[in-house]
């Protein structure tokens, strides 16, 4: 089993986002996903900067992807689109049709972000006979689904024919909308935002009447209100994962890299009070099981 590190959902300042990599360069990730996801207005790091930490990250050993993002809305984005696709560098994390299109188009592998939303081996089966090297599972499916994919993946002579990676720790992407709820909660415009979101580089948190956390909103992107973490649930992804992705919520998100790997056969198992996995185990997915 190997461990990635997720892009960076949030805004961080350019500075930070550098120091971060250099933290993670020492990491024992053997995975790292590069680039903007979220909002094309989030330009502290322009495609050149992924690529020179790409290839920093490259000659440590990491295998390294660049995301696109998950909802394009402009031509500009498109285009920057087409610049991710065509680098001549780095596999592509496809998070849009979009991207799939252009990856197929020049017969570039790729892998399948879970903001597609792909849930049966049928779709998978397409994908791959498009160039898909590797499958991240939508946030909201449980390990019993996968078990009954990875069976029906069998009858179709495909259930080694590419990588299934899953979200272990972090913030879960639940949704994306048109609508940047980070600027509507300073009572901005979207096209007058002035990049508010740099202000909350863990996201604003949404909670219920009962003061429960819910949600945090991170500009067009609603996430989880609690953090998934599934280091308890490695024993039983054997044979059924073969990527875990730790998401960064902050530079101390690395840590878990370690703690994930310490605990691939639960010898070191950890507390997760605070935590959720309700997904995982086929619950509601705020729960901790």
């Amino acid at each position: 089993m190997k461990f990635s590190i997720g892009n960076i959902l949030f805004f961080w300042p350019r500075n930070q986002v550098f120091d971060f990599y250099d933290q993670v360069s020492d990491s024992t990730a053997d995975i790292v996903y590069l680039g903007e996801s979220v909002c094309s207005k989030r330009r502290e790091l322009k495609l050149p900067d992924w690529i020179d930490i790409g290839k920093q990250l490259e000659s440590q050993g990491k295998q390294v992807i660049l995301s696109s993002l998950a909802l394009l809305e402009a031509k500009s984005e498109l285009s920057m689109l087409k610049k991710v696709c065509g680098n001549a560098n780095f596999l592509v994390e496809a998070n849009d049709f979009g991207a799939v299109q252009l990856c197929k188009e020049s017969s570039l592998p790729f892998v399948v972000g879970s903001a597609l939303n792909i849930y049966n081996q049928h779709d998978l089966k397409y994908l791959y006979n498009l160039g898909m090297q590797r499958w991240v599972m939508p946030v909201e499916l449980s390990r019993d689904w996968l078990i009954n994919t990875r069976k029906e993946l069998e009858y179709l002579d495909l259930n080694d024919k590419f990588e299934v990676e899953v979200y272990g720790y972090g913030h879960l992407p639940l949704a994306y909308a048109a609508r940047c709820f980070t600027a509507r909660s300073e009572n901005r415009a979207k096209d007058q935002c002035e990049l508010c979101c740099i202000n909350y580089p863990q996201g604003r948190d949404i909670k219920s009447q009962e003061q429960s956390q819910l949600f945090k909103i991170n500009g067009i992107q609603t996430l989880s209100g609690k953090a998934q973490n599934l280091i308890n649930d490695l024993p039983q992804m054997t044979e059924l994962v073969d990527v875990v992705r730790i998401n960064p919520v902050n530079e101390d998100s690395l840590s878990w890299v370690n703690k994930f790997n310490h605990n691939l056969e639960g010898k070191h198992p950890q507390k997760v009070e605070g935590f959720c996995n309700g997904y995982w185990h086929k619950i509601e997915g705020m729960a901790l099981a």
